[in-house]
């Protein structure tokens, strides 16, 4: 079916990932150092019972502008939880996921086809049962905005028994954003002052 409105909304995404990326980087770049290293150290107590033991955690590298997931990374591998990171074999692949033994050693790591860090294509290649993923934007409903290249909408369309939770800035929320098909709600949002829960 065609879109009959005059903005298509992949146009309407596209203007709302430039703004947002936008906000974001302004809000990162006023945040003191100190305090950047500080925030989302550990998961909020709430989010622990969506996570138990012994589960394997997809994560993601961040980057410069996202909202930090190491200090997860560390303190889930420390509290009886397997870290696993997106891995591509190339820009045409499928995202998968391969574990990263230790979370605290990024020389383990290796640049992937789209610039982030991966694991090495020796690291085991496993299914996790919960996902924590990266976005531009997000609504209190638990809609997310992604980079726009597709990858988690389409890993999580493979694995709708996978529940993901997403990891933001305050600054990232917005009051609603153009829902498609494929998009899929997360389970919870966190943020540096909030928890967002039961949203999928």
């Amino acid at each position: 079916m065609v879109d009959p409105s005059p903005f298509p909304i992949g146009q309407a995404k596209a203007a709302l990932r430039r703004d947002l990326r936008r906000r974001r980087a302004e809000h990162v770049a006023a945040l003191p150092s100190s305090l950047r290293a500080l925030v989302l150290n550990r998961p909020p107590a709430p989010v622990l019972p969506l996570i138990p033991e012994g589960a394997v955690v997809g994560l993601y590298h961040p980057n410069a502008e996202e909202a930090p997931s190491l200090g997860w990374a560390r303190y889930l591998s420390e509290n009886g939880r397997s870290i696993a990171l997106p891995w591509f074999a190339s820009r045409d692949a499928m995202m998968a996921f391969r574990l990263w033994d230790n979370p605290w050693d990024d020389d383990a790591l290796v640049p992937g086809p789209w610039g982030a860090l991966q694991p090495s294509a020796t690291a085991a290649d496993v299914t996790p049962d919960v996902v924590i993923v990266p976005l531009v934007g997000f609504t209190a409903a638990g809609h997310r905005l992604g980079q726009g290249g597709g990858h988690y909408d389409r890993w999580l369309d493979a694995h709708p028994q996978v529940p993901a939770i997403g990891l933001a800035w305050d600054c990232q929320i917005v009051e609603e954003l153009p829902i498609e098909a494929h998009d899929r709600p997360l389970r919870a949002v966190v943020t540096p002052t909030r928890f967002y829960e039961g949203l999928a």
